[in-house]
């Protein structure tokens, strides 16, 4: 398995409360990167339906996993048409070592 380098990564926001949020996110953003790490693409409902987390969660996870302190993987899009986008995550190898 891949290290998603969230044991250095901190999430926040204006809501954000650690004893509240850092377990759930956490296991949420583990669970989204070892799915995706697998280079395929994906639509947020495929994502959503395979981990179980919101579509709503799922897209803010991989918009955090392109953030530095999220080990800067690059998160690739394709249009498939009627407002739907496709996600794949190309894992930072440096960053997940």
């Amino acid at each position: 398995m891949i290290n998603s380098s969230t044991k250095t990564s901190r999430f926040n926001g204006a809501d954000y409360k650690h004893k509240r949020d850092s377990a759930r996110l956490t296991n949420q953003h583990n669970d989204i990167f070892n799915l995706m790490a697998d280079g395929e693409y994906r639509t947020l409902g495929q994502i959503s339906e395979l981990t179980g987390h919101h579509e709503s969660s799922v897209s803010a996870q991989l918009r955090h996993m392109r953030k530095p302190r999220f080990g800067s993987h690059q998160v690739n899009r394709a249009y498939k048409g009627k407002g739907l986008y496709e996600y794949q995550l190309v894992v930072n190898l440096k960053a997940a070592a």
